[in-house]
C-alpha cells in the first residue's frame, strides 16, 4: 500500500442503505468491495472480493470474502462473486457515470447558454456544437429509458429506486472534479506534476483512459486557451462581461441551485476560471461521454460479461441451495443471471446507445465555415484539429506496443474509445467503438 499498488473497486457505502429496498421480488444484490494488486507489468490482479448485506443489528453487516481460485468449489464461488461485482459496476456505470455525470448535469449549462448568452457571443458560438441534440435525447430518455417502468427499471437490479440512487450520488457531485486531471487525482490514479502538459502524472502509464484522455484534455485546453485569450484580454474583461456573469449565475443559483452555496464553484471573474470551466464542459460532453457510452455494446452485448442483476445470493454451506450449486455450478450461475427477456432488452439498449449518428461531427471538425468569421480563430481551430490527429497517431502506436498490456487485454479488443476520429473526413454511423462526437447526441 505504501508503494501505491493496492486499488479498490468500491461499490459498498453508497449501495448499503438501499439494499433493504432493492432485495425484493427476486433481486439479490450485495454491496461490494474488490481489492486489486498492481503488478510490475501494470496489469491489475484481483486479490479479494467482499460482499456485504445489511444486518438486523444496528450498524452491523453480514460480510463474506472470496478469493481467486482456479478449480473446485472455491473457483465456482469466485465466478459468482465476480458476477455480483459486475452487476454493481453496471448499475453505477449507467446511473452515475453515464446518465448523471454527462446527460443530467449538463442540462443547466445548455439552458443557461440559450437564455443568457446572445447567439453572437463568442462563448455561445464555442459551445453551440457541443450542445447539439442533448436536450432532445434527454427528453427521449425520460420517456423511455429512465422513466418509471422504463428500460433501466426493467433491467437494472436497482429497479424502481434507480433515479433515487442517481439523485443520492448527485449530492457528491462537484463541478471542478469533472475535469480529467482533478478526477484522476481524486481517484488516486495520478499525482500533481507541473512539468506535465495537463499538470498531472499518471501513477502508471499503461492506463488507456488516463493516457489517451490527458492527451485529448490538453488539446482541448490549448484550443480553449487560444480562443478565450483572443476575446478576453485580461481578468477585468471577464468580470465586466455581464452576459457571461449572468450565465454563470443561472448555472449556480438556478440550474444547480441546490449547490449554490458550495465553496468549490469557480468565481468566474478571471480568465483562468473561464478557460477551466469551458475545457471541463467540452471534455465532459465529448471525450468523457464517448469513453463511457460508445463501448457499451462491445463489453455488455454479451450479458454474462456484464450482468445487470443477479437473482440468487451465493449459497452458504449446508443449505439446499448449496447442494444445488455443487451438483451443477454452471447451471446455478446461469440461473443466477436475469431472465432472457430482461437480458434481450439490455442488449438492445446498449446496442442503440453504442451507435454513432451519421450526422454527428467529431471533435475537431468544424460544422460551418462561417462559424466565427475570424481568420485567427480559424487558424487556432485548425491547430486544434491537427493536435487531435497527433493524438490519433499516439493511440495507434500505444495499441501496437506489446509492453502495454492493458491496451488490448485478454480479449484482444484494442482501446479506441478515446480515438478522436478527427482525421476521418466522412461521416460514419453504426457501432464503431471509436470517434469522439462533439456532443451528447445519443
Amino acid at each position: 500500500m505504501n508503494q501505491g499498488r493496492i486499488f479498490i473497486l468500491d461499490h459498498h457505502d453508497y449501495l448499503m442503505p438501499f439494499l433493504g429496498r432493492i432485495n425484493t421480488e427476486g433481486i439479490c444484490a450485495y454491496a461490494s468491495r474488490t481489492l486489486l494488486f498492481l503488478r510490475s507489468d501494470a496489469t491489475l490482479k484481483p486479490l479479494a472480493i467482499e460482499l456485504s448485506l445489511p444486518c438486523s443489528l444496528p450498524r452491523k453487516e453480514i460480510n463474506r470474502v472470496f478469493c481467486p481460485a482456479t478449480n473446485g468449489t472455491e473457483a465456482a464461488q469466485w465466478q459468482l462473486a465476480k458476477a455480483h461485482v459486475l452487476a454493481n459496476d453496471t448499475v453505477h456505470h449507467q446511473l452515475i457515470n453515464h446518465w448523471l455525470k454527462t446527460h443530467a448535469v449538463i442540462e443547466p449549462f445548455i439552458i443557461a447558454t440559450r437564455r443568457q448568452l446572445s447567439v453572437m457571443h463568442p462563448i455561445h458560438r464555442l459551445l453551440h456544437p457541443h450542445f447539439k441534440d442533448t436536450i432532445q435525447v434527454n427528453a427521449l430518455a425520460r420517456s423511455m429509458v429512465i422513466n418509471a417502468g422504463g428500460i433501466l427499471e426493467k433491467t437494472l437490479f436497482s429497479g424502481p429506486i434507480s433515479m433515487e440512487l442517481s439523485s443520492a450520488l448527485y449530492k457528491k457531485w462537484r463541478f471542478h472534479e469533472q475535469s480529467l486531471p482533478e478526477d484522476l487525482i481524486k481517484r488516486g490514479m495520478a499525482i500533481y506534476n507541473e512539468n506535465r502538459p495537463a499538470g498531472v502524472q499518471l501513477l502508471f502509464e499503461d492506463y488507456p483512459y488516463g493516457a489517451d484522455g490527458l492527451d485529448i484534455w490538453t488539446a482541448i485546453e490549448n484550443w480553449v486557451t487560444e480562443f478565450c485569450s483572443y476575446f478576453y484580454k485580461d481578468d477585468a474583461s471577464v468580470s465586466s462581461d455581464h452576459e457571461i456573469q449572468n450565465w454563470w449565475s443561472e448555472i449556480r443559483n438556478v440550474g444547480h441551485g441546490d449547490k449554490r452555496n458550495e465553496t468549490w464553484w469557480y468565481s468566474l471573474t478571471t480568465l483562468r476560471d473561464v478557460k477551466q470551466v469551458l475545457t471541463t464542459l467540452i471534455w465532459t460532453v465529448s471525450a468523457f461521454h464517448a469513453a463511457v457510452n460508445f463501448g457499451q455494446y462491445v463489453y455488455a452485448g454479451y450479458p454474462p460479461n456484464r450482468p445487470t442483476s443477479c437473482r440468487k445470493f451465493i449459497p452458504n454451506e449446508g443449505t439446499r441451495e448449496f447442494a444445488e450449486f455443487l451438483r451443477d455450478p454452471d447451471k446455478f450461475y446461469l440461473n443466477m443471471l436475469p431472465e432472457r427477456s430482461e437480458m434481450t432488452l439490455s442488449i438492445a439498449l446498449v446496442e442503440v446507445l453504442s451507435r454513432y449518428m451519421s450526422d454527428d461531427a467529431n471533435l475537431g471538425k468544424e460544422l460551418s465555415p462561417n462559424w466565427i468569421d475570424d481568420q485567427r480563430i480559424h487558424q487556432s481551430f485548425k491547430k486544434f484539429a491537427a493536435e487531435l490527429q497527433e493524438v490519433e497517431k499516439k493511440i495507434r502506436e500505444r495499441n501496437r506496443d506489446p509492453k502495454l498490456k492493458n491496451r488490448q487485454g485478454p480479449a484482444k479488443i484494442e482501446y479506441e474509445l478515446l480515438y478522436p476520429g478527427t482525421s476521418n473526413m466522412g461521416s460514419q454511423g453504426g457501432i464503431t467503438g471509436r470517434g469522439i462526437p462533439n456532443s451528447i447526441s445519443i
